[in-house]
């Protein structure tokens, strides 16, 4: 027999007993913390037709999403790379609303590739989304609502990162950029290449004015005090340009005052999601980890392709690479009851059982293993009652 037989596919990972418990325990806390805020649970399925699972996201989500050929219909599925879309769908069908529909998750999704050389392929991901609110409270809760769950799951020395792509929807609507040079302008933003920007700017970029926004666009990232430096850079923008710092502006006051820990970084370049993101993006990290624990932002346009538009954000909390953060609580010790056809053994079991003890009852031909099975305790027939022996 090879050994192959027993190797996982590259970037999958499984979750053993010393971390399942933990990681359960984890997921819990998020999702009653999500349900005290207003938000009601939905499990999507894991595998749905494509023409749903990737209606309005672009081509990055089509990348990272696994396809596979349904044997009823012959038509094309894929495992959910993200709920996002499937929310929107539930909004749109399943669960339809007037007002506002507040919905959460705790799940995992899967990825065709990894993300990062050392990203998982099927991370568990926490969430939420918000539908049907079109202001900036939305905004404001969701990303309120991400920095409790980073509290809630005690990570500390958080950096909240902030963005907004009407900025640059804005700028080369101005400029009249071809969709084909918006891709290329637009991964050298994400690079941050300042020489390759200024580059490609006075290759295509004949409008003096919007050339100098361009070409300044990279480099305006800071804390709020950035953001003046910024209106006066971008002087003669179109008026979107302002009303989205005025955005950033409110939403970075708001988010300092109500979290004073978290630091709060701005950066107008930073369009992750732009394919299908609207306003108001974001993305949280830690000491210790290297890519965003979170990412969510405005997605106003997603349920078009479902027919019903309604505004929307959201985020997505990555607690894969949350775990290395924390540590996990141990499981509480055990207590052993040997292999017995007494009847009044098994009450006693019940009873402990009842009480929220963890009971692990002996087998006949068992020669008990008390530190692979958890056990601190016995119990014992002494004297005609049951009672607990410490091992």
């Amino acid at each position: 027999m090879s050994i192959d037989q027993w190797l996982l596919p590259d970037g999958i990972g499984e979750i053993l007993p010393a971390q399942a418990q933990g990681v359960e325990q984890l997921r819990r806390r998020l999702l009653d913390l999500y349900a005290r805020w207003g938000y009601e649970m939905i499990m999507p399925p894991l595998l749905e037709f494509t023409e749903s699972l990737l209606s309005g996201v672009g081509a990055d989500l089509s990348l990272m999403t696994l396809k596979v050929t349904d044997q009823l219909s012959g038509r094309l599925m894929g495992l959910r790379a993200d709920i996002t879309p499937q929310a929107a769908r539930i909004d749109a069908h399943s669960h339809v609303r007037n007002g506002v529909s507040r919905l959460c998750y705790a799940d995992h999704i899967f990825h065709a590739k990894p993300k990062t050389p050392l990203a998982v392929r099927t991370p568990l991901q926490a969430g939420v989304e918000l539908f049907g609110e079109a202001g900036l409270d939305a905004d404001l809760e969701v990303i309120s609502l991400l920095l409790a769950s980073l509290e809630e799951i005690d990570i500390t020395d958080v950096t909240l990162d902030l963005g907004h792509v009407g900025v640059f929807r804005a700028l080369i609507d101005y400029a009249g950029i071809t969709k084909t040079q918006r891709t290329a302008l637009l991964e050298l933003l994400q690079q941050k290449d300042v020489v390759d920007i200024q580059k490609w700017v006075s290759e295509h970029i004949t409008d003096e004015d919007c050339a100098g926004w361009f070409n300044e666009l990279a480099e305006l990232r800071g804390g709020l005090e950035m953001l003046e430096h910024a209106e006066k850079q971008l002087e003669g923008a179109p008026d979107e340009v302002f009303a989205a710092i005025d955005e950033l502006r409110a939403t970075a006051e708001l988010i300092n005052t109500r979290y004073p820990n978290v630091n709060v970084y701005m950066d107008l370049s930073e369009l992750r999601g732009y394919q299908y993101h609207t306003g108001i993006v974001f993305a949280a990290y830690a000491e210790g980890v290297a890519d965003a624990l979170a990412n969510g932002g405005r997605y106003d346009h997603i349920g078009e392709s479902f027919g019903r538009a309604r505004p929307a954000t959201g985020f997505g909390l990555n607690l894969t690479a949350v775990l290395p953060l924390l540590t996990l609580p141990t499981p509480a010790a055990g207590i052993y009851a040997p292999a017995s056809p007494d009847p009044a053994q098994w009450q006693r079991i019940s009873e402990l059982r009842q009480q929220g003890e963890r009971v692990v009852c002996g087998l006949s031909d068992q020669v008990p293993d008390f530190s692979e099975l958890g056990c601190d305790r016995q119990l014992v027939l002494v004297d005609e009652q049951y009672q607990l022996i410490a091992i």
